[in-house]
């Protein structure tokens, strides 16, 4: 019998093989893309059907809640493995009649994941895919416009993921906010929306964490410095598009993966007082609207100046929801974290988290009309 078969090679893969037997490896995660410790693998078993494999991470413990999400059809379906399979640093499997199998820290999403999103909603009206820029690498940053698109909608909504490339679970509570918004016949007629699905789209197609990238983060690059080619197309292309009516600058993110911030969603606050005001308005709304089976509670939002939310967490540049509230025509801008595996003991799923998409984006109807 033959080491173990271990690679990423392939979209969102990340990996380093330190030893294989013919049923354990030690492995840990890739950080060559940033200057601190993070979480972030994806990887490939092949050729193992039928084995009993146990994998150890040797770095530090980048298992989430609940444990790895494992994928036995080369992709296209996951599901979390539980935290049963897990160890301290390791988890277990028994492979099963699969050439392909692969686990990840989470559940991947990915450019094929929005190409099938959008091709799923092909033909609706008040909806039109662009392209925002070409990445550093050349890669396509997709710009979605939706509501009303002939210029005179009262109100401009903003909408950011992936400025840290490695937090997929915002991708499907953003897929459930488009649909949100689609489902609306008040948001399409006094509502148009701009997203950008992918900030950084060459990290979430590399496999990289993105967090404290080398050498600027993305979500410190808005200020006059910006060297990222999606930064730079944001700052000069949103204001003449809000024409004054920018509403909301909402910019989605996961938090870490266990413990104290990192089990339920919030809000993030800025120190500017007024915005966060607007923001606590827009969460109070949300905590009284139907967003699925996960809890969410206003009372548990993250105000500046509190845990990690503070001046000394943002001396490499500005952030994306720093630099949108200094627009002069905001309203309010925020950025909402949302969890990767576990919110309070329940598991997080890509439909519970498109569910909750969906309420935020029925909660930001209301906010609008009040």
């Amino acid at each position: 019998m033959l080491p173990l078969a271990i690679d990423a090679d392939f979209p969102g893969g990340n990996i380093v093989v330190e030893q294989t037997t013919e049923t354990t490896a030690r492995v840990r995660q890739d950080l060559r893309d940033t200057t601190t410790d993070w979480f972030y693998w994806a990887f490939r078993l092949r050729d193992a059907q039928g084995r009993d494999v146990h994998i150890t991470f040797t770095g530090s413990n980048p298992l989430a809640g609940r444990g790895p999400a494992v994928s036995d059809d080369a992709g296209a379906t996951w599901r979390w493995l539980g935290a049963e399979a897990v160890n301290g640093q390791s988890f277990r499997y028994h492979v099963p009649d699969s050439p392909d199998v692969r686990f990840a820290m989470h559940i991947p999403y990915l450019q094929a994941d929005w190409q099938a999103f959008v091709a799923g909603r092909s033909g609706r009206p008040g909806w039109v895919v662009e392209t925002l820029c070409r990445s550093e690498h050349d890669r396509p940053v997709e710009r979605l416009r939706l509501g009303r698109l002939d210029g005179t909608a009262p109100h401009r909504l903003l909408f950011t993921a992936r400025h840290h490339c490695c937090e997929a679970m915002a991708s499907y509570m953003l897929e459930g906010v488009v649909d949100g918004l689609l489902a609306s016949p008040w948001c399409a007629l006094n509502v148009e929306a701009m997203v950008v699905p992918f900030v950084d789209k060459d990290g979430v197609e590399q496999g990289d964490q993105g967090k404290n990238r080398r050498p600027r983060d993305h979500n410190r690059d808005y200020d006059e410095r910006a060297r990222y080619a999606a930064v730079k197309s944001l700052m000069a292309e949103v204001p003449a598009w809000s024409a004054g009516r920018l509403r909301l600058a909402l910019d989605l993110h996961c938090p870490w993966i266990r413990g104290e911030w990192n089990e339920h969603p919030y809000f993030v606050g800025g120190p500017e007082q007024d915005n966060w005001r607007r923001a606590l308005a827009l969460a109070a709304q949300l905590e009284g609207t139907d967003h699925g089976p996960l809890p969410y509670s206003a009372a548990r939002n993250l105000p500046y100046g509190t845990a990690w939310n503070t001046d000394a967490n943002t001396t490499d540049g500005r952030s994306f929801a720093r630099w949108a509230a200094s627009l002069s025509d905001t309203v309010t801008a925020t950025a909402l974290e949302f969890p990767y595996a576990v919110v309070d003991g329940q598991e997080v799923t890509p439909d519970k988290a498109r569910a909750f998409g969906r309420g935020l984006a029925r909660a930001i109807e209301r906010w609008l009309q009040r």
